[in-house]
């Protein structure tokens, strides 16, 4: 297979750290056991249609400079099936497992709702095949519904009950698709379920029909066999000012008060935890501990620009933290790692696209061998509950169990005097991470 990538001639492998080879894996080593089983499972990497195989290098400044073998036709469904196999041969010679899609990213709108439904009908009948020949998986399918005219004020939350009915018709179709090439997740990100203005928005209005939206496309997908996960991906703004999916803490709340908490887990991206003022850390942690971390974009932004960057993943530090928490929760069941990032403007060669993700997936292999080792060792998690130590005191337990009133509080605070200040010793910790940051021990 050597259509569309002919200078890559063989499957990208792992030859170590001290490789030469920039397309090659230094620290991706599928079947190394990390943990108790192997990387690959750990690292359920997913390339994204709409990026890899979409993107043009435009920008708010200038239009497409990424010119690609596979959108060279002037037919529609002709280029889309050019690009299906583009992907394919792409994430066969990566050597990765998986793959992730909007419905118009694999197939094109057509003239109405029922040419739509056809054309995505094609494609997905051809990337049934060709994930049979490959042995290649879909992980989660998703719909757009942000692009078109149409959804200028929304989707699920337009103050237009037809555009409303648009956007269940697209839900269902991408929903029969992700079922139909067995996929393990199903995503829904409001990309403009926000408002701009509230001088023109009913905000009760537009939460309650996106609760329902919501409700109704899980009752479809069960009623058609859909045994997944269905995951919600927080964004706070842009292109809305703000958006009702805000963060991980704004979305539990949602789920929460629509009675939707038992159907939904959350599908975090690093830059958008960045746009709302939150580490990607702290986002898989808020959703860890609810137990409601599912699966994760993996990219990250620009710390001089506030927008949605979407740049590959290179930064150690938020990889290691990021996989620390997934390998406490036991790993993602339903989802997996989606390059949800882009290549910059002027990379406009088709090669960039491997040694964007080689870089990505190193990182966060490399992150998973250092997380591991934290893990194993508890040397944050030892130091940490040293610091909480004192709630293993009697009066401690009963304040962990609920068991005191106010009045039983003072008296004791009165009793035991004032308190010792405690260090919290952050720049130790962070020394003591960057040990095990940079350790050669784990090679």
């Amino acid at each position: 297979m050597s259509a569309f990538f002919p200078e890559i001639k063989d499957r990208i492998a792992y030859e170590g750290p001290e490789s030469p080879n920039p397309l090659a894996y230094k620290y991706f080593s599928p079947d190394r056991e990390v943990g108790g089983k192997p990387m690959a499972e750990h690292l359920r990497f997913a390339v994204a249609y709409w990026h890899t195989m979409q993107g043009t290098g435009a920008d708010a400044f200038g239009g497409a400079v990424h010119k690609r073998t596979w959108r060279q036709s002037g037919d529609p469904l002709v280029t889309a099936e050019s690009t299906l196999d583009a992907l394919f041969e792409f994430i066969t010679k990566l050597g990765i497992s998986h793959y992730c899609f909007h419905d118009r990213d694999m197939a094109p709108e057509g003239a109405d709702i029922p040419e739509s439904n056809r054309n995505l009908e094609r494609l997905v009948r051809r990337a049934e095949q060709l994930q049979k020949d490959s042995g290649v998986k879909l992980l989660w399918g998703t719909a757009n519904l942000f692009s078109h005219p149409r959804y200028t004020h929304g989707a699920a939350t337009n103050p237009d009950p037809l555009v409303f009915a648009h956007a269940a018709a697209q839900v269902r179709r991408a929903l029969d698709a992700t079922v139909a090439l067995g996929g393990t997740g199903y995503v829904f990100w409001g990309g403009r379920e926000g408002y701009s203005s509230l001088l023109n928005t009913d905000m009760k209005r537009e939460r309650e029909q996106l609760a329902r939206f919501l409700r109704a496309s899980v009752e479809y997908g069960r009623r058609i066999g859909f045994k997944g996960m269905f995951f919600i991906e927080p964004k706070p703004m842009e292109p809305t000012t703000h958006q009702y999916d805000f963060d991980a803490a704004t979305t539990l709340n949602f789920l929460r008060e629509f009675g939707l908490i038992d159907d939904f887990m959350l599908n975090l991206e690093a830059n958008h935890a960045t746009l709302a003022g939150h580490s990607f850390e702290h986002e898989i942690l808020t959703a860890s501990l609810a137990g409601k971390l599912g699966s994760l974009d993996i990219n990250r932004g620009n710390p001089q620009l506030g927008w949605d960057t979407d740049q590959f993943p290179t930064d150690m530090h938020t990889a290691t933290l990021a996989m620390w928490v997934l390998l406490k929760q036991g790993g993602l069941q339903y989802g997996g790692l989606n390059f949800d990032a882009k290549l910059r403007r002027g990379s406009v060669d088709g090669q960039d696209l491997f040694h964007a993700h080689i870089g990505g997936i190193d990182t966060f292999a490399r992150a998973l061998l250092v997380a591991d080792r934290l893990v194993r060792t508890q040397a944050l998690d030892s130091l940490i509950e040293k610091r909480y130590a004192g709630y293993d005191s009697p009066m401690g337990r009963k304040i962990q169990s609920g068991e005191f009133d106010l009045p039983e509080l003072e008296a004791w605070a009165v009793q035991s005097g004032e308190p010792t200040l405690q260090s919290g010793r952050e720049e130790a910790l962070e020394n003591l991470f960057n040990q095990y940051l940079y350790s050669s021990t784990i090679e």
